[in-house]
């Protein structure tokens, strides 16, 4: 008898998932893809935790610059996106791909550089002037070179300072195409320049190593914005979930998860200001 027990709870462990069971699970999943230097920040480990304990909702965060991120939505195997690229979501929406578009969040970017500051560029409130002086001293520069929002906005502030870097000579300016972490961590070891958000650097970043020396223009804020994969376009989107994140990230609960998180006592993400659900 002991052993026809244990054959039938075996049997049942093995059964196939009802259908009511398996939609009733994959109700409970969200898959987001998130621009990396919100990952890297650690932004997600703080709020996934306080988004499932509001909504029973696991959040499954896959990391990708905000061109990849989107790139990700378009095929339909994601079914939100965070990203701090505003152009690409513009395109993104245009072609029908995305709804509910919001901001959410915002930090600042800041130009990190070794203490020894060769380039001479500390204190500086003109990111594009500062990024002139770099290339002019041919300063090592790390760029990420990943289409990443982060990236694009390094390019309009090259554009903003009359230089093309990669057609200036030397080995000064180089892409490593990591994420925002990574590349941090990378300008710390080789004594480079680099752009980042704030929150990036004060997760990733070795204060031994390098600086922020660089912070203030307004051509430096960096907003995030959420947006949900349209579900008319790929029926299988989990319509109802990604619904429920957005809800929650407007909401005040969600607002002051967000103005809660902090690194070394600092605030690393602002909420956007606008309507509260």
């Amino acid at each position: 008898m002991q052993n026809a027990a244990a054959i039938l709870a075996l049997i049942a462990l093995l059964a196939p998932m009802t259908p009511a069971a398996a939609q009733e699970k994959s109700e409970r999943l969200l898959v987001v893809a998130a621009t990396t230097s919100v990952h890297d920040s650690g932004l997600f480990d703080y709020l996934v935790p306080r988004f499932y304990a509001a909504t029973g909702i696991t959040i499954r965060v896959v990391s990708r610059a905000s061109a990849n991120a989107l790139m990700t939505a378009e095929r339909g195997t994601i079914d939100a996106a965070i990203v701090n690229d505003a152009e690409a979501l513009d395109r993104f929406a245009a072609a029908g791909e995305g709804m509910r578009r919001h901001r959410v969040m915002f930090n600042r970017f800041v130009i990190v550089g070794p203490a020894a500051d060769p380039a001479g560029v500390r204190g500086m409130k003109d990111a594009a002037g500062a990024l002139r002086e770099i290339a002019r001293q041919r300063a090592v520069f790390l760029s990420r070179g990943d289409d990443s929002g982060t990236h694009v906005a390094e390019q309009h502030l090259w554009q903003a300072a009359g230089v093309n870097p990669k057609a200036r000579s030397g080995g000064w300016y180089r892409e490593t195409g990591l994420g925002m972490g990574l590349t941090v961590r990378m300008a710390g070891r080789l004594g480079a320049y680099a752009l980042t958000d704030r929150a990036t650097w004060l997760k990733a970043g070795d204060p031994g190593l390098s600086r922020v020396l660089v912070d203030g223009d307004p051509r430096l804020f960096n907003p995030y914005e959420v947006v949900l994969v349209n579900p008319a376009l790929h029926p299988h989107v989990n319509v109802a979930a990604a619904n429920t994140l957005v809800d929650w990230l407007l909401s005040a609960e969600g607002k002051s998860a967000i103005a809660e998180y902090r690194v070394n006592g600092e605030q690393m993400f602002t909420p956007s200001p606008g309507e509260t659900n």
